[in-house]
């Protein structure tokens, strides 16, 4: 039978993006392999390795994990491996290399690569020169947004270069219909009143997605008299409650609904006015393109990625643009926004990605 193995730092990110993607394969009759580590079941997968992924390059696991990898990859004469993630791209496509000699396609999707314009030279100095490197064992590197597409075309010399709009939405999940007293009954849950303007901000809390900006925001809004604003901000912490401290030294923790880990992001959507994002840098974010499928009003910063999807973006830490942007936003009459998604719809992707796969396999 033949096999093909996906390969990430972390399963969630697998669970996340790409179950779609291994039932195809299980529909083409492939045994479906996954090296990730998270040991939580995942659908559609036949063998899942379990393996010491680190985040960061320089940890001793992934030494481990490299060779635990390598031995995997000979064993198992995979006829195609996609690797995503930056340290679980690099360590797969070295892991590779003998079973590339020997007929194996390697797939590299870039979620956004963290050297680009703005980046700090440290991110250049390091990740750029690997990324380089490992072009030269891809077989085809696959890109999500237009910069990092047009960087990669003239400095990365990977056999095949493709640009496909993220890893695509699931219109179906946003298409639940919820009745007044349903969009009511989760306000009174969240503590929101009826007369509450609502932001939502799902995302990881961390400094890249730099949700202080978004706090410097509220604040500045409440001392010019909007006292009836909630956000939510769904997604884990990374911070250590910085950002919950953050909202207390600013007196506006009451505003600010910090939710956690969510699975319900879609009808949380429903009850929004509107949604924002203040990252600093993106690939292609999932987070804005479910709030366009949910057609809420955004404002969001002009990073690689946000500006691929939305016009007139705020520069990043400019907050007094970005309050003035949402002061117009709560005058505004209406709370729906229409845009055009079909090429960021998930039967669209899995029809592109279905397209470079049987273009690798054959």
């Amino acid at each position: 039978m033949k096999k093909v193995l996906f390969v990430a730092t972390v399963t969630s990110h697998i669970l996340g993006f790409h179950i779609p993607y291994l039932k195809w394969f299980k529909e083409q009759g492939y045994e479906v392999h996954v090296a990730s580590n998270g040991d939580v079941p995942i659908e559609f997968c036949d063998k899942h390795y379990n393996l010491p992924f680190e985040r960061f390059p320089f940890k001793k696991n992934n030494i481990v994990t490299y060779k635990k990898l390598k031995k995997i990859i000979n064993e198992n004469k995979y006829e195609i491996i996609h690797c995503q993630t930056p340290v679980g791209g690099v360590l797969a496509r070295l892991a590779a290399r003998k079973a590339r000699k020997n007929g194996t396609k390697v797939m590299y999707t870039a979620h956004g690569f963290h050297f680009f314009k703005g980046a700090s030279i440290k991110n250049w100095l390091i990740y750029y020169p690997v990324e380089k490197i490992m072009a030269h064992y891809t077989d085809c590197l696959i890109t999500i947004n237009k910069e990092d597409y047009e960087f990669a075309k003239k400095h990365l010399k990977a056999k095949r270069i493709e640009l496909v709009h993220g890893v695509g939405v699931d219109k179906e999940k946003f298409k639940i219909k919820m009745t007044e007293k349903e969009k009511t009954e989760l306000r009174k849950n969240l503590g929101i009143k009826k007369d509450d303007f609502v932001i939502i901000y799902p995302a990881e809390l961390s400094k890249r997605k730099n949700q202080g900006m978004l706090l410097k925001s509220i604040a500045l809004l409440k001392k010019q008299g909007y006292n009836n604003i909630k956000v939510l901000l769904p997604g884990k912490d990374s911070m250590n409650g910085l950002y919950k401290q953050m909202s207390k030294d600013l007196d506006i923790e009451k505003e600010i609904m910090f939710l956690g880990y969510r699975k319900d992001i879609p009808k949380l959507l429903k009850i929004a006015n509107i949604a924002v994002s203040t990252s600093r840098q993106e690939g292609l974010p999932v987070n804005i393109m479910e709030a366009m499928m949910s057609e809420k009003p955004i404002v969001a910063t002009n990073c690689r990625g946000n500006a691929d999807l939305i016009e007139n973006c705020v520069e990043i830490d400019d907050v007094e643009e970005f309050t003035k942007r949402i002061e117009e936003k709560i005058k505004m009459k209406t709370n729906k926004e229409k845009y055009n998604m079909e090429e960021y719809e998930l039967d669209k992707i899995l029809k592109q990605m279905k397209e470079i796969y049987n273009g690798d396999i054959q």
